[in-house]
C-alpha cells in the first residue's frame, strides 16, 4: 500500500504528458484541429513569439466555441482561453491536483520557469497517483500564493501532521511532508517577490542564483515550527559589478525574510538568514569561506559552518547548489583536524538517562520541571554524531535516517547498530510530534519537551534503549575523533 505522505513528494514533471500540441498565436483553428487529431490530443498550448505560454485551447472550446461559429481560418488567438493558469514542471503533483479541482478543470499547462510549455498534466492521471485519503489533506495545504493563503497553508499542517500520525503514518514521513511544505512556502514566496520587484522597476535576478534551508528543512527534518536557517548562492560575477548586484540580492532577502516571518517562520536568533551577507555569497565566495573555515578552527569558524553543514537548494540553481555541497564534503575529508574540533564543540551532547537508566528531567526551568528536552538530550546528540560520522565518509546526502543507511552499505555501522539508531531517531520523532500537536491543541507552548509520565511504561523503556543506543554512538565518536578511552 503506497504511504499516504508519499503523493505530497511527486513532482507534476513526472506524470505530465510530454510532447503536448505546441501552436504559434497566427496558426489557423484548421491546423491545430489536424494537429490535435493527429497527436489525440484534447488541448493545444498557445504561445507568442518568444515561445511563452500565453493561452489554451481544450476540447470544450473545439465543441462550444470553434464548431458553432468559425470557418476553419481563423487565428487560434481569437478561441484560446486566455490568460492561462499553468504550473511549474518542478512544482509538487498535489499543487496541480489543488488547482485542477479549485478551477474545475480536467487538464493543466506545464511550464519551465520561463513560461515556455513542456507538457500537460491531466486531472484523472494525477488523482490516480493520490490515495483517496490524501485528497482532502492536499486541499488543506494548496491555498494561493498570497500572504493569507500561505498562512492558512501553515496553519494547516498542525492539523494535517495529527491526522497522519493519528493515522500511524511514521513520524519521519511526516517531517518529510512538513519540510517539503515549508519548501514549497519558500519558494512561493520567492517566485512572488520577484515578481513583485520586476514589477516595481528592479528587474530580473541580475545573475542566476539558488536559495538554500539549512538546519532541519537541509535535512528534510521540520517539526511544527521552524525558524528560519536560509540563505542565496549567487553566480560569479564582475568585482565592480557588487555594489548594484548585492543591492538587488539584499532587497529579495529582505522581503523574502519578512514575508516567511509573516507566515508563520520566525526570524532566526542567530540571523543565519539570507540578509545577512555572511550567508548571501558567490558560489567562488562560498568556496572561499569553506577553505578559511577549514584552515582557521576558531569557536566562530566552528559554530557557523556546523550551521551551513546540512544545507539544501530549494529554489533556482539546484546544479549550483549541488556542487557547493560536494565541495562541503571535500573540504572536511581533507581536514580531519577541523572535524575533530567541530565535533569537540557540536557533539559531545550527551542524553537524558544517568545512573540505574533513570532519566534526567529539566531542574532550571520551573515551567518544565521534571521533564526531558527530547531535542536537545534525544535527537541532537544522534543527529550531530551521525552527521559528523556522514561527513567524515563523505557522504553528501542529509537526511539522519539516510546517512545511518549509507554508512552501513559501507559497513562503518553494524546491522545492529544501525538497526538501533534508525528505531531511535523513529521513536524520539514520534514522542516529540505527538507532543508537539498535544501542546498546540492545548494552546500550550509548542517546544521540546515531554514528561516521563505521559509516556506508556513500553514507550519509556524503548526511550530508554533509543538513549543507550545514542549514547554508545556518541562515546564511539568521541573516541574516533579524540582519541581519548572512556
Amino acid at each position: 500500500m503506497q504511504s499516504q505522505t508519499k503523493i505530497f513528494s511527486h513532482l507534476v514533471r513526472d506524470y505530465m504528458r510530454r510532447h503536448p500540441v505546441v501552436l504559434g498565436q497566427g496558426t489557423s483553428i484548421a491546423n491545430m484541429l489536424g494537429a490535435m487529431g493527429a497527436a489525440k490530443s484534447t488541448s493545444a498550448l498557445i504561445t507568442d513569439a518568444e515561445g511563452r505560454l500565453v493561452g489554451i485551447v481544450t476540447e470544450q472550446d473545439v465543441t462550444r466555441r470553434i464548431a458553432l461559429r468559425c470557418r476553419g481560418e481563423e487565428p487560434v488567438a481569437d478561441v484560446m482561453s486566455a490568460p492561462v493558469r499553468a504550473v511549474y514542471a518542478d512544482d509538487y503533483l498535489h499543487t496541480a491536483i489543488a488547482r485542477m479541482r479549485q478551477y474545475g478543470w480536467r487538464h493543466m499547462p506545464a511550464t519551465d520557469r520561463d513560461a515556455r510549455p513542456l507538457g500537460v498534466i491531466d486531472l484523472n492521471t494525477a488523482l490516480a497517483v493520490a490515495a483517496e485519503q490524501t485528497v482532502h489533506l492536499i486541499e488543506r495545504i494548496s491555498h494561493e500564493g498570497t500572504l493569507d493563503g500561505l498562512r492558512e497553508v501553515k496553519a494547516a499542517e498542525v492539523e494535517v501532521a495529527g491526522e497522519l500520525l493519528a493515522d500511524n503514518v511514521p513520524a519521519p514521513e511526516i517531517q518529510a511532508l512538513l519540510t517539503d511544505i515549508n519548501r514549497d512556502i519558500h519558494r512561493r514566496i520567492i517566485d512572488a517577490r520577484i515578481a513583485g520587484m520586476e514589477a516595481e522597476g528592479w528587474g530580473k535576478p541580475p545573475v542566476e542564483f539558488a536559495a538554500i534551508i539549512m538546519g532541519s528543512g537541509g535535512r528534510g527534518e521540520n517539526f511544527l515550527y521552524p525558524d528560519q536557517d536560509n540563505g542565496f548562492i549567487l553566480a560569479d560575477y564582475p568585482d565592480e559589478e557588487h555594489n548594484r548586484i548585492d543591492a538587488w540580492f539584499r532587497e529579495l532577502a529582505e522581503r523574502m525574510c519578512r514575508d516567511l516571518d509573516a507566515v508563520g517562520f520566525p526570524w532566526c536568533k542567530g540571523y543565519v538568514m539570507a540578509v545577512n551577507p555572511l550567508w548571501r555569497k558567490t558560489i567562488s565566495q562560498w568556496r572561499q569561506q569553506l577553505a578559511v573555515w577549514g584552515r582557521k578552527h576558531s569557536f566562530v569558524a566552528v559554530r557557523l559552518s556546523d550551521i551551513f553543514f546540512d544545507f539544501q537548494p530549494l529554489y533556482g540553481r539546484i546544479d549550483m547548489a549541488a556542487d557547493l555541497r560536494r565541495a562541503v564534503v571535500d573540504v572536511l575529508r581533507r581536514s580531519p583536524g577541523f572535524l575533530r574540533d567541530v565535533h569537540s564543540h557540536t557533539g559531545d551532547q550527551a542524553v537524558a538517562l544517568g545512573w540505574f537508566g533513570r532519566f534526567i528531567t529539566e531542574k532550571d526551568k520551573p515551567e518544565h520541571r521534571g521533564e526531558i528536552n527530547l531535542k536537545h538530550t534525544g535527537t541532537l546528540p544522534l543527529v550531530q554524531n551521525v552527521r559528523m560520522m556522514a561527513l567524515r565518509e563523505g557522504i553528501v546526502e542529509t537526511p539522519t535516517l539516510v546517512r545511518i543507511d549509507k554508512l552501513r552499505e559501507r559497513d562503518v555501522l553494524g546491522s545492529d547498530e544501525a538497526d538501533y539508531l534508525r528505531g531511535a531517531y523513529r521513536h524520539i520523532t514520534f514522542l516529540l510530534l505527538r507532543q508537539q500537536i498535544a501542546d498546540f491543541k492545548a494552546g500550550r507552548s509548542v517546544g521540546n519537551y515531554v514528561h516521563p509520565d505521559a509516556l506508556s511504561e513500553r514507550e519509556r523503556d524503548i526511550l530508554k534503549d533509543s538513549f543507550h543506543a545514542i549514547e554508545a554512538l556518541r562515546k564511539r565518536m568521541h573516541s574516533e575523533m579524540t582519541a581519548d578511552v572512556f
